[in-house]
């Protein structure tokens, strides 16, 4: 390994100013808004500030969960619970929650933000609903 001079590293969560690389500075944000998209398959976590810009996001794939376990709510609980985490040691106190999607994670990822200790302003259920749109699939047979 050749060392050149004047190359700056820089990795995930870093800033290069001239020779020296520092870390991001961490926002103080006291509130913001938690997204849960639970679909059969997975669960995503994605909390923003006021704004729209995200601040953590997460899924329970992202957590080490595989296959068929992504689907469940023990995943979606975890999922919940370590992006909750990470964003309150960022001084997150209040929050909205939207929930979209039919799958089995919605309760528990709910039931984890609860448990967490952010006060909760609202709950919605964004779940897109079609207003007799297009054909549906059929039924399925077993």
């Amino acid at each position: 390994m050749s060392s050149r001079k004047g190359q700056i590293g820089r990795g995930k969560g870093q800033i290069a100013t001239g020779r020296r690389v520092h870390k991001t500075p961490k926002r103080k944000i006291q509130t913001g808004v938690i997204h849960i998209q639970a679909s059969f398959n997975n669960t995503m976590v994605t909390i923003t500030d006021l704004q729209g810009l995200v601040i953590v996001s997460g899924s329970a794939g992202y957590y080490g969960f595989k296959g068929k376990r992504r689907g469940t709510p023990f995943a979606a609980h975890m999922a919940a619970r370590n992006a909750i985490r990470r964003v309150a040691d960022q001084g997150m106190q209040r929050a909205e929650v939207m929930i979209k999607g039919p799958g089995l994670g919605r309760d528990a990822a709910l039931r984890a933000i609860r448990r967490s200790g952010i006060l909760l302003n609202s709950i919605r259920d964004i779940t897109p609903m079609p207003h007799n749109g297009c054909r549906s699939t059929k039924k399925r047979r077993v």
